[in-house]
């Protein structure tokens, strides 16, 4: 989690989106609140928006974690050089009084190579000759005394010939380092002429007194010396009439979140290790080893904590037939995943397999839960299918599982008694009941279609015998029920054909009577509805005949295909 919220953090960083990058630093040292690295992030992210104060904070609390880190003392000098605080006073001296020029120099006591520390003590250090600059032109022994803490005084030394050979002697260093730690006793050491030659060469002028040929002013020797001095670089010297010059402050360095650090190292070093674990448990996999893959894809996931590591695990758990195994394994990756932002495709796969483990194990209940949340992650044809397939699989489980003949047989007396009490709508839920009871029995249909008659829903009534005669072709009474729904619906010649097909299935003739009864009543109705008939009235109905308008069209199509020459 704390990873994954660093590297957000490093990606705003780099955007220049500081804001981002601190709020996601901040989350993450709210898991991790012992990590000098995201200290020393947000302390760069702070500096980036000139809040050097936030910045000094999070620097010192980066060294106080981890005290032998060069990386953070370049932070926090890079926090007090914001803050103004370039600092003279050494880190051995004075007990908390620690400034830019001192955190520069023990980052680089402690990493001499450090690139961005060798820029900041460059920067710091300018900034302090140019205050010691304008010190110096103000008169006085401290400005005298400020020349002493010229980073660049022991160059100036070396390069010209009067005081190269001091650097060698023992006693003179020691007092030119007792002068910079305490620039306020220059005046005892000026008792040394030695310091005369130093304080010449630092100033750029001439200081020498009482010699021959320096009183006359002549002589190759004194011309030689004085061109010399002219000629030794002296950029921050300024004469003492001279305006104070402005001190420029020099750019921070641009501060840059850690690229790496001992733990992103070592974490480096254990996803390669697991990756070669995930390959091992890959290659047994395809060999249908099943077991040794678990075992390496075990492994991958102790040294470096990625689902898909669970999800190639949970997969090989699956193919072993240890399904459980596999909904736990997934359940873990799919909690991993959250917690990382990981891809949703991913999660959904995690879901996906859950799905149809729980399809193995015979819930599908279930299945269909989890398949509908691998859709709702990312939707993939072959989930899709198997949510269809499930839910067909359960829709026709449940209606067996309901299947129960005494319980019909409850249901097919209650009807019958509904109907009795001519509680029709009650008889058509009673029988509906039946048929879910006993899908199979033809009466339940019959029944029900008997009471839809009753309530004038003749179209149901047709429905419900069509599906009895489909469950038993020979069942008289679904016919008689159906050809008394067509003769409501005044479907006279339907209702005749259909008891021509009642009289054909009744064996025996046991039904013939009721049949003749309703197929007569039928004719009558018909011929009565057509007397005083025109012909023209006549013509219009055999028109609105739909079996007399489908022949029609037939013999139409016929004539004109017999009249074409297809060889033309």
């Amino acid at each position: 989690m704390a990873d994954a919220l660093k590297a957000q953090g490093n990606k705003a960083f780099a955007a220049k989106d500081f804001e981002v990058a601190i709020d996601k630093f901040s989350q993450a040292i709210e898991v991790e609140p012992t990590n000098h690295v995201l200290y020393s992030n947000r302390s760069g992210a702070y500096a980036s928006l000139k809040n050097f104060d936030k910045a000094l904070e999070d620097a010192n609390k980066t060294t106080e974690i981890k005290p032998d880190w060069a990386k953070g003392w370049g932070r926090k000098g890079a926090a007090l050089h914001g803050t103004g605080d370039l600092g003279k006073v050494k880190l051995q001296s004075v007990k908390g009084q620690v400034g830019a020029n001192d955190a520069f120099e023990e980052a680089l006591k402690l990493d001499p190579a450090n690139a961005q520390a060798k820029s900041g003590l460059t920067a710091v250090q300018r900034a302090i000759d140019n205050e010691a600059a304008r010190d110096g032109a103000g008169g006085g022994m401290g400005g005298l005394g400020n020349m002493f803490n010229d980073p660049n005084m022991i160059q100036k030394l070396a390069n010209n010939p009067k005081t190269s050979s001091l650097l060698a002697d023992p006693s003179f260093m020691a007092k030119l380092q007792k002068l910079k730690q305490n620039p306020n006793s220059i005046g005892e050491e000026m008792r040394d002429p030695r310091f005369l030659q130093v304080m010449s060469v630092m100033l750029g002028i001439d200081m020498s007194f009482g010699g021959a040929g320096d009183a006359a002013g002549g002589g190759p020797g004194a011309d030689t010396a004085r061109e010399v001095e002219e000629d030794v670089p002296m950029p921050d010297a300024r004469p003492s009439s001279a305006k104070p010059a402005n001190p420029t402050k020099a750019p921070e360095p641009e501060p840059e979140p850690e690229p790496e650090d001992e733990d992103a190292i070592a974490k480096k070093k254990a996803k390669e290790e697991a990756e070669a674990e995930k390959k091992l448990g890959t290659e047994n996999y395809k060999k249908r080893q099943f077991d040794a893959a678990i075992e390496h894809y075990n492994k991958a996931w102790d040294l470096h904590k990625d689902i898909t590591y669970l999800t190639n695990l949970s997969a090989a758990q699956f193919e072993k037939g240890d399904y459980q195994g596999a909904i736990g394994t997934c359940e873990k990756a799919i909690e991993e995943g959250r917690e990382v932002l990981a891809d949703f495709k991913i999660i959904a796969k995690a879901f996906g397999r859950i799905g149809t483990s729980y399809e193995k194990l015979g819930d599908l209940p279930k299945a269909i839960l989890n398949y509908q949340k691998s859709l709702t992650e990312h939707r993939t044809p072959e989930i899709l299918n198997k949510l269809r397939a499930s839910e067909k699989a359960q829709i026709k489980a449940e209606k067996e599982s309901y299947i129960n003949p005494e319980e019909a047989d409850k249901a097919r007396e209650l009807g019958n008694q509904k109907f009795k009490e001519a509680d029709w709508p009650g008889a058509v839920e009673a029988y509906s009941e039946m048929t879910k009871r006993a899908p199979d029995d033809p009466r339940g249909y019959s029944n029900r279609a008997a009471a839809l008659i009753k309530l004038m829903t003749f179209p149901g009534a047709v429905g419900d015998c069509d599906e009895a005669i489909k469950k038993d072709p020979k069942f008289v009474r679904a016919y008689l029920r159906k050809a008394q729904a067509l003769f409501a619906m005044k479907e006279y010649n339907k209702c005749i054909d259909v008891c021509a097909e009642a009289t054909a299935h009744d064996e025996g003739g046991k039904n013939a009577r009721e049949i003749e009864q309703q197929s007569q009543k039928a004719l009558q109705a018909q011929f009565s509805g057509r007397e005083g008939e025109t012909e023209e009235q006549t013509m219009e109905r055999i028109q609105r005949d739909p079996d007399v308008s489908q022949f029609n069209a037939e013999n139409i199509r016929s004539t004109i295909l017999a009249t074409t020459d297809l060889s033309a």
